[in-house]
C-alpha cells in the first residue's frame, strides 16, 4: 500500500473508531465492529484508478471500464452537478461477489418494512453486513422472531460523504450504461439524504440515476442502446406495476378482520397469483432477467424493497418537468421537501404528481 492509495489512513481509522463508539449505544458492538472493519478493509485495499490506468499490463477490459468510470464521474460533477468529492477515484478488487449483503424484514401481516436506526443515517429499512455468513445468521434470528425476511447482495453503496467511496470489482461486469447509472445513483445520496426516510432517499436516487443516464446518452450515444433502454424501461415499469399491485392487495388483506390463519391462506394465494402474473409477462417479453428475483420468497420484506426504490419516482419526474428540466432548481425543491415534516412532504409530492399529466 502506498501513500497515494490511502491519503489519510490514521484520520479515517480514528473517525471510524469514534463512530463505532457512538453507534454502540444503539445496537450491539458486534454489529458495528463488523461494519467498521468492513469499511476499513475497503480503505486499506483501495488503489488509485489513475495509477492503475498508468500500468501497461492492466487488463484491456478493466482499463476500458475504469476509463468509463472516470468519464461518468466527470459528467456527474459537471453536467448533473452532483457533489462527487473524491469518490470513485480509487478501486478495490474484492474476493467476494458483493461488497456487502442487506437484510430486509417486515411483520407477517404488514407490507411496512422493519427499520433499524443509526445516529447518522437515521432509520433505514435494511441492515447491512460485509459477511454473507453473518447476513444469514441475522436473517435466521429475525425469522425465528416471526418476521418475513429477505436478503440480497449489494454491488455498491454510499457512505454519504463520510469516506472516499471506492469503485469495487463487484460492479465491473455491469453493462456500460448500468455502470454509469449506478454511479449517478450512489453519488446522488451525497447531495440529498433524509435520515429516516428510505423511500424518499432511494426514489430520489433512482430518479437521478434515470435522468442522469438519459442526459449521459445524449452526449455519449451508443449503437443500439436507445432501443435496448426503451425495452428495459418498459419491462421495469411492468415489473414495478405488477409487484405494487400485489403488494397493495396484500395490504388490504392485512387490514381486514379475518383470522390469522385466513390471512396466511390469502397471503399464499396472492403470492401464487403474483408468480402466475409474472410468468405471463415473462412469456410476453421473452425475457427472463427477473427470474432470480421471483425465485425469492415474495414475502412482505421482499415486496417492500420494490416500493422503497420506486414509489416516489413519478413524483420526482413530475417535479423536474414542472421546472422545465432545470436541475439546480430541481435539487433546491427536493431539499425543501426534505425539510418538511413527513406528512406535509407526502402531501406536497402527491400534489406535484397530480399537477403534471
Amino acid at each position: 500500500m502506498t501513500v497515494t492509495q490511502m491519503r489519510h489512513p490514521l484520520r479515517t481509522v480514528l473517525l471510524a473508531v469514534a463512530m463505532l463508539m457512538l453507534l454502540s449505544s444503539c445496537e450491539t458492538i458486534g454489529y458495528y465492529s463488523q461494519a467498521a472493519s468492513g469499511q476499513l478493509s475497503l480503505i486499506l485495499d483501495r488503489q488509485s484508478i489513475d495509477r492503475l490506468l498508468a500500468q501497461e499490463n492492466l487488463d484491456p477490459e478493466t482499463r476500458r471500464k475504469l476509463r468509463l468510470v472516470v468519464g461518468a464521474r466527470d459528467f456527474a460533477e459537471q453536467q448533473l452537478m452532483l457533489p462527487v468529492g473524491r469518490s470513485y477515484q480509487s478501486y478495490v478488487e474484492l474476493q467476494r461477489p458483493y461488497v456487502l449483503w442487506n437484510v430486509f424484514a417486515a411483520p407477517e401481516f404488514s407490507t411496512t418494512p422493519t427499520t433499524w436506526c443509526y445516529p447518522i443515517a437515521g432509520c433505514v429499512a435494511y441492515r447491512g453486513f460485509f459477511s454473507e455468513q453473518a447476513t444469514q445468521r441475522f436473517a435466521q434470528r429475525l425469522q425465528g422472531n416471526g418476521l418475513d425476511v429477505y436478503t440480497g447482495g449489494v454491488d455498491a453503496y454510499s457512505t454519504l460523504g463520510w469516506f472516499e467511496d471506492p469503485l469495487t470489482s463487484s460492479v465491473l461486469n455491469r453493462a456500460d450504461h448500468r455502470l454509469v447509472s449506478l454511479l449517478f445513483h450512489e453519488l446522488s445520496h451525497r447531495l440529498v439524504y433524509l435520515p429516516g426516510d428510505t423511500t424518499f432517499n432511494e426514489s430520489f436516487a433512482t430518479f437521478v440515476e434515470q435522468e442522469g443516464l438519459r442526459r449521459w446518452l445524449l452526449e455519449h450515444p451508443q449503437a443500439g442502446t436507445e432501443a435496448m433502454l426503451a425495452m428495459e424501461e418498459r419491462m421495469q415499469t411492468g415489473f414495478v406495476t405488477l409487484v405494487t399491485l400485489h403488494r397493495d392487495a396484500l395490504a388490504q388483506v392485512y387490514a381486514g378482520d379475518a383470522s390469522a390463519e385466513v390471512k396466511r391462506q390469502l397471503k399464499r394465494q396472492q403470492q401464487d397469483a403474483l408468480r402466475r402474473d409474472y410468468e405471463a409477462l415473462r412469456e410476453e417479453w421473452g425475457y427472463s432477467g427477473y427470474d432470480r428475483w421471483f425465485a425469492g420468497p415474495l414475502n412482505n420484506a421482499q415486496l417492500a424493497t420494490v416500493g422503497s426504490y420506486n414509489d416516489l419516482v413519478p413524483a420526482f419526474t413530475a417535479l423536474l418537468k414542472s421546472i422545465d428540466g432545470n436541475l439546480p432548481a430541481f435539487y433546491e425543491r427536493v431539499a425543501e421537501l426534505a425539510r418538511l415534516p413527513a406528512g406535509q412532504r407526502a402531501t406536497a409530492l402527491q400534489a406535484v404528481r397530480e399537477e403534471i399529466p
